[in-house]
């Protein structure tokens, strides 16, 4: 008997169990609310553009002209530099040792000229020209030239060492912050164009934001027009911005908000602006939507 009712009434559970699972499962799940609320322009017509902040120097990626091992580093994240302050120093004990050869080289080439020059002018104040032959004369006089030379040459490599010296300590090309600092002391740090920069430099008073204006939009973009940035995030957080320049090339558009909705099939020009950061919580890299003040697409560019 138990046999003859029990495949029915699992096969009745498991029926329902599916309907509860699948009435379950079909419920309307509620939107999910934005982590901040999208701000406003407070223009009546306006354009709007996705905007990356970034010094006004623009981002400096510092590097080293001589490769080297890092023996001493000045500087530290957050730093405020000045233009020729140093930032780090690659060993420079076998330049230094070069250096000293050099000036010894020199020392001796000096000390040569001057025995040089001194036998010529004994030589030549001789009353008695038959005392010294004219060849031997001209041999002389050939010997302080040579000897002149081998001066100059020596004093240039001296220069030349003195300058690869002053090479390994790289130095700030501006005034500005370090923003990134990627060097370590006892690091090898290579010459030329790296993926990530040893480190990262730039005038960050005043900081200016660089906009993406949409190739469409371009001619309502005027130069001094009002223009306010909100941080990405929150909206609260926002600055009035002060026009600096256009960027006259326009550019293939990049992706900055990562929606895979967002075109990037178009160009843009870009629109730097500067603003006062004060207090208010913005770094370099952080991005911010901004609304410029500009006519309607029916105004025909006129103010």
């Amino acid at each position: 008997m138990i046999r003859r009712y029990l495949l029915p009434v699992l096969a009745v559970a498991g029926f329902c169990f599916a309907v509860a699972m699948v009435v379950k499962g079909s419920k309307t799940l509620p939107p999910a609310l934005p982590v901040s609320e999208a701000p406003q322009s407070p223009y009546k017509t306006f354009v709007a553009g996705s905007a990356i902040v970034e010094a006004s120097t623009e981002n400096i990626a510092i590097g080293t002209q001589i490769a080297g091992v890092v023996s001493k580093i000045y500087v530290e994240i957050s730093s405020h530099v000045k233009t020729g302050d140093p930032l780090f120093l690659i060993d420079d004990r076998e330049t230094k040792a070069q250096l000293a050869v050099d000036k010894s080289a020199a020392e001796v080439a000096d000390a040569e000229l001057t025995d040089q020059k001194t036998q010529l002018e004994y030589w030549e104040s001789l009353t008695d020209k038959r005392a010294v032959s004219l060849d031997a004369l001209t041999q002389k006089r050939n010997a302080v030239k040579i000897s002149e030379a081998k001066l100059a040459q020596a004093r240039a490599q001296v220069e030349a060492t003195e300058t690869n010296l002053e090479r390994l300590t790289v130095r700030a090309p501006v005034n500005g912050q370090v923003m990134q600092l990627k060097v370590h002391l006892g690091e090898y740090a290579v010459a030329g164009v790296l993926t990530q920069p040893l480190l990262l430099l730039g005038n960050v008073e005043p900081i200016c934001v660089r906009v993406d204006v949409d190739e469409n939009d371009a001619w309502r973009v005027k130069a001094n027009a009002a223009a306010v940035g909100f941080l990405r995030g929150n909206k609260l957080i926002n600055a009035p911005l002060k026009f600096v320049r256009f960027e006259p090339y326009v550019v293939p558009k990049q992706s900055l908000t990562g929606d895979s909705t967002e075109r990037v099939d178009t160009r843009v020009l870009q629109v730097i602006y500067s603003f006062d950061r004060g207090e208010l919580p913005i770094f370099v890299g952080q991005q911010m939507d901004v609304y410029i003040d500009a006519p309607g697409h029916n105004e025909g560019g006129k103010s």
